[in-house]
């Protein structure tokens, strides 16, 4: 229901990126300080018009910015976006009674995100693709997507074609395309049932588009190893394995880790994946990985035998949510890299602080479970030199960020 309409000025961005004006307002697409009016129907001014402009207002480098839910700021500049992440994770190590040294923003450049999921249907004339509209479960279709690299881009008409042949006319499709070095990497859920009838139909199309590998559910259908390299190692990942979002976002990540470690000769990766970070750091170091995805640790180990001139790599299938590395374990380390996931690593941080390794590189995608994590470092006598955040999610909400820890003698 209306409440009629209104004119507000827009005091901050919330997590998610819309303005808060008093009330609390909430109004998508606006800047701090800009005034705008508009209806507002319960907290919400969903179509505001802008009566006065922050100087920080740009076009949209996107012609689908405006409809398309896979950006949320595109009407920013790049100067305040990276203000924002950055006053971000201020705003989460202050809560905490922290305070860092933050380093200069990486932000990784337009068209380089080399995974992406896309949302797919079937159409009476054949089937739409694109990412969902804000706050919607209409698809937009995206031809010219400012985000995802050339190669993904170029997928769509691919995605159709499998929804053509694969989606039912009432379920959606997801589709998880990454770039490897081999090829697109696919993987699909939400379709049909695949029988022998439609196995053919995906390797025709698939052989057909050069892909690398195409997992239907369960069902792989693999043409060349679609290899990810990690340093001197190539890997080939479980299809849907998780990947840092842009090349150069897993390079700025990477070297912010190396540098944290420098002078490690023993060092043990935490959450570690197929080796985004273990296997480049077994160049120079002892590595011992530890992820909780079997098939994760099984691709990691093969990459590190197949590749030439690292050092020894150990590896440990565990849980380290219920099942952290307890102190009698990390002691011969002198150095960790912790990557957790958005819920931080409660448990795990706990056991470092107990066992008091020497140097951390903690690796995050969420400022609020990093700070809160990293005050118990400190109470264990962990200095925390540096921050940094790396911007592979370009004109999102999403901040990511490495810093550096150093126990105090």
């Amino acid at each position: 229901m209306s409440d009629g309409a209104q004119q507000v000025t827009i005091e901050r961005l919330g997590h998610r990126g819309d303005g808060i004006a008093p009330g609390p307002v909430f109004v998508p697409g606006v800047l701090p300080g800009e005034v705008v009016e508009g209806d507002v129907t319960g907290d919400t001014i969903s179509a505001p018009r802008i009566v006065t402009p922050s100087a920080d207002r740009v076009s949209p480098p996107c012609r689908h910015a405006k409809s398309c839910g896979g950006c949320q700021l595109q009407h920013a500049s790049d100067g305040f976006v990276t203000g924002w992440k950055e006053e971000v994770v201020r705003r989460a190590l202050e809560a905490q009674g922290l305070s860092a040294p933050l380093r200069p923003t990486f932000t990784s450049p337009t068209q380089s995100r080399r995974r992406a999921s896309f949302s797919a249907r079937r159409t009476k004339k054949g089937a739409l693709v694109g990412f969902h509209q804000k706050a919607s479960e209409v698809i937009v279709a995206v031809p010219g997507c400012q985000l995802v690299t050339p190669a993904l881009a170029g997928a769509l008409p691919l995605i159709e074609r499998l929804a053509v042949v694969g989606a039912s006319r009432k379920g959606e499709l997801s589709v998880l395309v990454t770039e490897s070095l081999s090829g697109l990497d696919i993987v699909v859920t939400g379709g049909k049932p695949i029988d022998d009838a439609l196995r053919s139909e995906l390797a025709t199309i698939a052989q057909a588009d050069g892909l690398a590998r195409l997992a239907w559910d369960d069902d792989v259908l693999t043409f060349l190893p679609p290899h990810q390299r990690f340093g001197a190692a190539l890997v080939v990942p479980p299809p849907g394995a998780f990947l840092q979002a842009t090349e150069s976002g897993q390079a700025a990540l990477l070297a912010a880790v190396q540098e944290a470690l420098d002078g490690a000769s023993y060092i043990a990766d935490l959450f570690a994946g197929c080796g985004t970070f273990a296997l480049p750091l077994a160049e120079k170091a002892r590595v011992h990985a530890v992820e909780g995805d079997k098939a994760m640790t099984l691709a990691l180990d093969l990459g590190w035998r197949q590749a030439q001139g690292l050092r020894h790599v150990t590896h440990a299938v565990r849980d380290l949510f219920r099942n952290p590395l307890l102190p009698d374990e990390l002691v011969r380390f002198e150095g960790v890299v912790i990557d957790p996931p958005r819920a931080g690593a409660e448990a795990q941080v706990a056991e470092l602080a107990r066992a008091r390794v020497p140097r951390i590189a903690h690796v995050s995608c969420n400022p609020v479970s990093f700070a809160r994590d990293c005050v118990r470092l400190q109470a264990a006598g962990y200095r925390l030199d540096w921050v940094q955040v790396v911007d592979q999610f370009r004109w999102s909400t999403h901040v990511e960020l490495v810093a550096s820890l150093q126990l105090e003698k």
